[in-house]
């Protein structure tokens, strides 16, 4: 997160009469450096999702996150696609199955799955086993202690428990909603799997994943109660189950006005715990703490103004756009010219293109919705047709 605003700094350090030109050529120079290691980022990012084949569920989003690591990014992809399996294309039949599959980790449960899950749970068991391969071929001494942070099973688990609540129409108090989304926002996942990768890693600290830190469950429920006031009304449209926002709302009788300053009163009160534990309680290191606030951060900066991760538009797009265009397109001038002769050498555009349509216009935002529809319906029909046991025991009668 720091990086975000590092051309703002020295911008502003440009314009100041006092100002040090060693310590402002060394920001320029480490400024055009991490753009250089951000572009070869993205050309890998763009590698990664062919060969995922994610361009064959046409259901998923995908973005792109240059800054995650190879590892991260490929969770971040997969994250993004198990969350629309659940939440628009797949029925309840599926769900279950794919889940159960997941729990037991178990390649062959995919006999009985449809083609678009089997593309799924394949690239998710193959990445992420190569992902825990690599971290023990590196970390022999933690081996053991590394296995067990394949927290997919708890994710898939959590949004399964919102697929039955949203089957069943059931709005959930917020306490019992917030103690599930915590854990399918996927906060956990993302900040135990950055940390496995780090270099900094610790058998200690492996050891305390397992109960759950408290410093990432305040992380995951900032990322969760952000999340849910940029998206919530347009998620409640596509039709998902309630959010923080609307069980507040169903619990307590409150307007949707009141439900909002609510949420912001726990975002609040949720980091007042993290700098707390921070400055005097924790049992983590400095970089663990580091990452579980970047988390939060990160949520806070993508949904202020809305949804910024599905559709950065307005506000959002003002804010991010001038971050991503002197990041990727736009180097300040100190060996600015050899920065984009490089890029132009090794292939890469201005701006790292997404595999989705980026909805920027009425035109396309009517377009999107017209095809999850389409997809909802899609998942009716499916869902109002036989199960697979069915079929298996209608097949096994002939």
């Amino acid at each position: 997160m720091p990086r975000f605003q590092t051309r703002w700094f020295i911008e502003a350090c440009q314009r100041e009469a006092k100002m040090n030109p060693v310590l402002l050529e060394l920001a320029k120079l480490d400024f055009n450096r991490v753009q250089l290691i951000y572009q070869r980022n993205s050309e890998k990012c763009r590698d990664g999702g062919a060969t995922l084949a994610w361009q064959r569920l046409p259901f998923s989003r995908d973005r792109l996150f240059a800054r995650f690591r190879e590892a991260q990014t490929k969770a971040i992809c997969m994250i993004t696609t198990i969350d629309d399996v659940y939440d628009v294309y797949g029925t309840m039949d599926e769900l279950e199955l794919f889940t159960d599959a997941v729990d037991r980790w178990d390649v062959n449960a995919m006999d009985r799955f449809p083609e678009y899950m089997k593309i799924c749970f394949l690239a998710l068991f193959n990445t992420t086993n190569d992902t825990a391969y690599n971290v023990m071929k590196e970390k022999v001494p933690l081996s053991k202690q590394c296995n067990p942070w394949i927290q997919w099973a708890d994710l898939c688990k959590a949004a399964m428990v919102e697929a039955r609540w949203y089957h069943q129409g059931y709005t959930p108090n917020l306490e019992e909603y917030l103690e599930n989304a915590r854990v399918s926002i996927s906060g956990p996942l993302i900040l135990t799997l950055a940390y496995c990768t780090s270099d900094d890693i610790t058998r200690e600290a492996l050891d305390g994943f397992q109960s759950c830190p408290e410093i990432a469950r305040w992380s995951s429920m900032i990322l969760r109660l952000c999340d849910d006031l940029g998206t919530s009304k347009d998620e409640l449209r596509r039709g998902d189950v309630p959010k923080s926002i609307e069980c507040h709302m169903h619990e307590s009788g409150v307007s949707e006005d009141a439900a909002r300053e609510h949420i912001r009163r726990l975002i609040r009160g949720n980091w007042k715990a993290i700098n707390g534990d921070r400055s005097f309680t924790s049992g983590f290191e400095e970089n663990l703490k580091m990452m579980a606030i970047n988390i939060p951060r990160m949520a806070q900066c993508v949904y202020q103004y809305g949804d910024g991760y599905g559709k950065p538009i307005g506000i959002i797009e003002d804010r991010i756009s001038p971050c991503h265009a002197s990041t990727y397109a736009n180097p300040v001038d100190t060996f600015a010219l050899l920065v984009a002769s490089l890029y132009i050498i090794h292939g890469h555009t201005n701006y790292p293109p997404t595999l989705i349509v980026i909805v920027s216009q009425e035109g396309e935002l009517a377009s999107l919705h017209s095809h999850e529809a389409s997809l909802r319906n899609q998942k009716q029909i499916r869902q109002n047709s036989p199960t697979i046991d069915e079929k298996a025991q209608a097949t096994s009668t002939f």
